[in-house]
């Protein structure tokens, strides 16, 4: 899955930094990645958003910071029939550096290194940060400025989860980038089907010990972790969006036997399927 390079500095024109609402009828997979940091807040719509290794459900409130450089892509079902929203903002290195050098920007500083692997802010701890970022995009001249760098301060002061693992951005630039995007790629396609780890060596031309040792290291995981992260990944959404009974979605997702699914879930989300799917509903 080679990221491609979405040219930010074109929409740029005479501002400081890019800031817009995004409104559609879905958001399409579209794999990439940009120099500049990005904060992107989902405003409506549900669906999942990868971000380097990172593989996880949003939902309306979703705030997520990343760092430059750092692949990613939320994706929603077209058939959902609902508009999709979002509130876009994405500046520059040069922009902010310009800030980071005074000692009262080194929280937002901080900040901004971890955002490499992407992070992730809990809605209830950045609703007064949320209020702000809805409003940015149609606020002018010195005041929208003072407003990001208000975000930001703010941001810095809550608590966040990091989303990639720290190993996936050592990829970036390399041949190795190459490598673990067909893979990556590979398994988001084929999740639902047997995925042999001879198969997926086969597509970087490695041996099954050498692929054993590269996905390792540049993800942070074991591939048969990873592979169950996607379709547990996937089998939340159907445990969310469906009637379908748990023995369908376990093999409808990729599990050999609805042991292994309830076993494998039970580790990634602390829970029995039955009782995510019902906790989800009572919500």
């Amino acid at each position: 899955m080679k990221a491609s390079y979405e040219n930010i500095e074109s929409k740029r024109g005479t501002t400081s930094f890019v800031a817009y609402h995004s409104i559609v009828h879905y958001f399409d997979f579209k794999w990439h990645y940009h120099p500049e940091y990005e904060l992107t807040l989902i405003t409506k719509g549900e669906g999942k958003r990868l971000v380097g290794d990172s593989y996880k459900n949003f939902a309306e409130g979703d705030l997520v910071l990343l760092g430059s450089g750092l692949p990613h892509t939320w994706v929603s079902e077209p058939k959902a029939r609902k508009r999709t929203s979002a509130v876009v903002i994405q500046f520059s290195e040069a922009f902010i550096a310009s800030f980071l050098q005074h000692s009262e920007f080194a929280n937002i500083a901080k900040m901004l290194r971890s955002s490499s692997t992407g992070l992730y802010f809990p809605k209830i701890a950045a609703l007064e940060s949320i209020k702000k970022i809805m409003k940015l995009p149609d606020e002018e001249g010195v005041s929208r400025v003072t407003s990001l760098l208000t975000i930001l301060h703010q941001m810095a002061q809550q608590q966040s989860v990091p989303l990639a693992s720290e190993f996936f951005t050592s990829a970036k630039g390399k041949e190795n980038e190459v490598r673990i995007n067909r893979v990556c790629r590979y398994i988001q396609q084929h999740s639902a089907e047997e995925i042999t780890l001879e198969k997926a060596a086969s597509l970087v031309h490695l041996s099954s010990s050498a692929f054993c040792k590269f996905f390792k290291r540049v993800t942070g995981k074991t591939f048969s972790d990873y592979v169950n992260d996607i379709r547990i990944g996937n089998a939340c959404y159907l445990l969310t969006e469906s009637d379908k009974t748990i023995n369908e979605i376990a093999f409808e997702t990729g599990f050999e036997s609805l042991t292994y699914f309830n076993r494998v879930f039970r580790r990634k989300k602390d829970t029995t399927p039955g009782h995510y799917r019902k906790s989800i509903r009572q919500q």
